[in-house]
């Protein structure tokens, strides 16, 4: 008969410790899905074009690395089983993210931010400590990192070349992905965090943005 392990808290520290040092240090995961630029046309960007859509690109790279350790540091710290299975299964779908944004990058003759160890430490400890809060409120900042997310990926269309169907196919997918995340979120009983909460998070994610955009 086998039997089935259950993980204390250590263990799921440790296990999402590992992995993070892994997406830190550049190990690029394989994407489950298909890329959704994969059969569209390259483009002609002159230099100027290709530094901005680089930096652009590397702020969506920065910001998975970071949804990743949010949702490792909320998931070991989840109580109900059900809750960090949820997050779990958001993380994994934000692991094609990360290979799509990485390619891209590779595309444009750039790289991810070399920051990205300290992106993911400070996220996975943010992430834990919205979990030690309680499943509802670490599934209310699912709920609104999200939705800021989505806004955030808004703008960066608008910011493409326009004839950037590369970069615009991978960012569309993503703000679909990151609002069914939200949805799950709030679905599964998120609470809405006090403005104050929503206004810092939107500070921090500002600071990262302008930093890894050119680092």
């Amino acid at each position: 008969m086998s039997e089935t392990r259950t993980f204390s808290v250590l263990d799921r520290f440790l296990i999402h410790a590992d992995e993070g040092l892994r997406l830190a240090a550049g190990v690029v995961p394989v994407a489950a899905r298909a890329n959704p630029a994969a059969h569209l046309p390259e483009v002609e960007l002159d230099e100027a074009e290709r530094r901005h859509v680089a930096g652009l690109m590397r702020v969506n790279h920065a910001g998975e690395i970071c949804a990743q350790a949010l949702y490792a540091g909320q998931a070991a710290t989840a109580r109900q089983d059900n809750v960090r299975a949820a997050m779990q299964k958001a993380a994994n779908e934000e692991i094609d993210h990360l290979s799509w944004c990485m390619a891209r990058l590779r595309e444009l003759d750039s790289t991810g931010s070399v920051l990205n160890p300290l992106w993911y430490a400070g996220s996975f400890a943010i992430g834990a400590m919205a979990g030690l809060a309680g499943d509802r409120w670490s599934l209310g900042f699912v709920r609104e990192t999200e939705n800021q997310v989505e806004a955030h990926l808004q703008q960066h269309l608008g910011r493409l070349p326009e004839n950037d169907v590369r970069s615009r196919a991978i960012l569309d997918q993503m703000k679909s992905d990151e609002a069914a995340h939200g949805r799950m979120a709030e679905e599964a009983g998120g609470e809405v965090l006090p403005g104050a909460v929503r206004t810092a998070m939107a500070f921090t994610s500002g600071i990262m943005k302008a930093i890894a955009y050119r680092l």
